[in-house]
């Protein structure tokens, strides 16, 4: 296989798992009912060296690569009681940017609206006494976002992509808690991959299951500010073009690092994280979040 291929298959792989279900400190807290929140979100990544099964690879186009990846995030979201047990759903509606750079300059970057999530969680047990919660939700991607098969960097994905998750939380000391999440992503498939998939006119991308789990600690220092860690095990997602499997199974194990505050005007999040180990694909050497988020 010629690097130039593993360029394209590595690329297929870049949006799976930048779009993985992270979850915030607390956010498999239960909400109160009769609620409506607005979160904006602005999100950068970069992602620098290659690495071909464990080995960074050095040779042409990958001397230098650098993909800057810049997100505007709308959340509108509004919890309820559905039989009794806590509740929620938003709307996600997203604008980006990717910007290749150093030796991968070469190719265009792209820009524009994303594609709109939809989803809903229920908390089958909440209890606010004992700090205990175990909550299940399901994510929908839509195919709307800003897509050209001409183009190796999209924005859009032009398919959909389904995601059931599982969530644990519970306090292991006083204002120390642990939180356990599961969530398994399922994918729709391309009929119009050309220019990622190297091929003159439009062919069929399909992906295997891609599955995160994520766990740590989150310490409230007080009424105002939160503060947590996060590690991530991303693994499966490897894709197939036409009738041919590409064998570039992404296992990543990366980290997430936030500090959340509570204000009367309302919530500000930070967060910093990156790769920690990477199988295949462009390493992942900083990921920053601001959030605010508003009651309405």
């Amino acid at each position: 296989m010629s690097f130039r291929h593993l360029l394209a298959l590595t690329l297929l792989m870049l949006p799976s798992i930048s779009t993985a279900i992270d979850l915030q400190p607390n956010d498999i807290v239960a909400p109160q009912p009769g609620k409506s929140h607005a979160m904006i979100s602005y999100v950068n990544t970069e992602n620098t060296t290659f690495y071909r099964n464990g080995t960074a690879v050095s040779a042409k186009p990958y001397g230098s690569p650098d993909i800057n990846t810049q997100s505007e995030i709308l959340r509108l979201s509004t919890s309820y009681t559905l039989q009794g047990l806590p509740a929620v759903s938003y709307l996600q509606l997203p604008y980006g940017t990717i910007k290749p750079a150093g030796s991968l300059s070469t190719y265009p970057g792209a820009s524009g609206i994303g594609d709109v999530v939809l989803a809903s969680a229920l908390w089958p047990y909440s209890n606010r006494d004992t700090r205990k919660y175990f909550g299940m939700a399901g994510y929908l991607s839509l195919p709307t976002g800003s897509y050209n098969s001409q183009q190796v960097f999209n924005v859009g994905e032009n398919r959909y992509k389904y995601d059931v998750q599982m969530g644990y939380q519970q306090p292991i000391i006083e204002n120390l808690d642990g939180m356990i999440a599961v969530d398994t992503m399922w994918f729709g498939g391309n009929s119009q991959c050309a220019a990622a998939c190297l091929s003159a006119t439009n062919t069929s991308l399909n992906q295997k299951p891609l599955t995160t789990t994520q766990l740590g600690p989150i310490y409230k220092v007080n009424q105002t500010y939160t503060l947590g860690a996060s590690y991530f095990y991303v693994a499966g997602g490897a894709t197939t073009i036409g009738n041919t499997y590409q064998n570039n199974v992404a296992n990543t194990q990366r980290y997430l690092l936030s500090a959340l505050a509570y204000y009367p005007f309302g919530r500000i999040s930070l967060q910093y994280g990156r790769d920690m180990e990477i199988k295949n694909g462009f390493v992942e050497t900083r990921r920053f979040i601001v959030r605010y988020t508003t009651e309405f």
